[in-house]
């Protein structure tokens, strides 16, 4: 078999395919076998008919040729992607063009190629991951936690502030409805907290007992409420000494010293795992932003987003739920959740277009051995061998993504040491901390 490429517009290409008579003839006997098992022909069991009893049977040998050119026409056109060395992400159109009756058979199969896009910037990308340090504010914040438990509140009259504990009469009326309003008396409120609704944190600050607040929300989403609070009483919270009496008389800590130096490397490691944790999705979505929306092929986002919708149902089925049932608790509707898939498969694509654009770029070719090491490791996680898988990828045409992968994986590692680590601001992170092993810690 012969196949050649030519390169059309928009990311399409022509395979012309040339199947020699040899091969034919192949086809033609695997499919005079198959049909044997299958057709009744009076005086012979099924898979024991003659070629020329189940021939004249089917009404000649052109109808034989047919359905062998039917059947074996996906794997000719398999292992002339494999030899070709195309990328294809769509179904071909296939056309016969000689030997449907006769002769050597040959089709040209038109299909769209995965676009290879050209990035830049990936080389001085800085990236944004959570602060692997500990701030003053975020340690006193934790030692106070503690300290609440045994806080004692104290009512005052000056204006309110974040923390506060508000008890107050709440009136709730859905707005453009005829249900009775909902009141709740003696409601005590931690400002700051947002259990109310949108705005109440903001608007509450500066107010004093006695006072009043009026404010529009979201009751539940798609209902808006009014929300009428009469502020009644404010209280704060007066924390205790952070003295060593205190300490260790309620804690397991030996002294203030020692709760803070504890609480300090509590916080540290969950901080350090933390900004690892966030390291590579940061890295490929700021990889994604390097690819031109323009480039992203639509048909690659519909296979994506078929693949995430599979995904999703397989799972709901595992959990026994229907999409219905997942729609409803989730409060979506069959179009927002499609569309979430969609910008998410759209990510994705980008992601993967970007990866492969860096492989190219940088020259990350995975090497014959380096594609043979991670099929040895594929086939060992498959329970299966690997001149098995082998020959599984090049007859179905996945030698070429196959190669990708292992080339999007070195590309991954090459991001991940050259992009530029950055707290939310913009200050470098010092890569000593990403490499830290805090499992011990996080234990401890």
């Amino acid at each position: 078999m012969r196949a050649t490429v030519t390169t059309l517009d928009n990311n399409r290409v022509k395979l012309t395919v040339e199947v020699d008579l040899d091969e034919m003839s192949e086809a033609i006997d695997l499919a005079a076998k198959e049909l044997s098992r299958q057709v009744s022909v009076k005086g012979f069991r099924k898979g024991k008919v003659p070629k020329n009893v189940l021939v004249a049977h089917l009404g000649g040998a052109e109808v034989l040729r047919s359905e062998a050119i039917r059947e074996s026409l996906p794997n000719f056109y398999a292992r002339a992607v494999a030899d070709t060395l195309i990328d294809p992400i769509g179904q071909p159109q296939i056309d016969i063009t000689a030997g449907e009756e006769e002769g050597p058979l040959v089709f040209d199969a038109e299909v769209e190629v995965r676009p290879e896009v050209a990035i830049s910037g990936h080389k001085a990308l800085r990236v944004t991951i959570p602060s692997p340090q500990v701030s003053d504010v975020e340690l006193e914040a934790q030692i106070d936690r503690y300290r609440e438990t045994d806080a004692v509140l104290r009512e005052v009259e000056r204006p309110i502030v974040s923390g506060d504990l508000v008890t107050m009469d709440v009136k709730v009326t859905k707005v453009a409805s005829e249900d009775e309003p909902l009141e709740m008396a003696e409601y005590m409120y931690t400002v700051g907290s947002g259990t109310i609704t949108d705005g109440v944190d903001e608007l509450i600050l500066g107010l004093k007992a006695g006072e009043t607040l009026s404010v529009n929300g979201n009751l539940e989403p798609g209902v808006v409420a009014t929300f009428d609070m009469n502020l009644k009483q404010v209280r704060e919270r007066e924390l205790p000494e952070l003295s060593d009496e205190w300490v260790i008389e309620n804690t397991d800590w030996q002294g203030a010293d020692d709760m803070r130096d504890s609480i300090l490397a509590q916080l540290r490691s969950r901080k350090i795992v933390e900004a690892q944790m966030s390291q590579r999705d940061a890295m490929l979505m700021a990889l994604s932003d390097l690819v031109p929306e323009s480039e992203v092929s639509e048909t690659l986002v519909a296979a994506e987003t078929e693949e995430r919708l599979h995904d999703l149902g397989h799972r709901l089925g595992e959990q026994n739920l229907s999409l219905e049932t997942f729609l409803q608790v989730t409060n979506q509707t069959p179009e927002v959740l499609l569309e979430k898939l969609r910008e998410d498969a759209r990510r994705a694509v980008r992601i993967d277009l970007g990866l492969r654009a860096i492989a190219r770029e940088e020259g990350l070719e995975p090497t014959p051995e380096e594609i043979d090491e991670e099929l040895e490791k594929t086939a060992a996680s498959m329970a299966t061998d690997a001149d098995v898988l082998r020959t599984n990828l090049r007859d179905t045409g996945r030698t070429v993504a196959f190669s990708a992968e292992v080339a999007k994986m070195k590309a991954s590692r090459w991001l991940l040491e050259h992009v530029t680590f950055v707290d939310p601001q913009g200050v470098e992170v010092n890569r000593e901390l990403l490499s830290q092993d805090q499992s011990g810690e996080l234990g401890a």
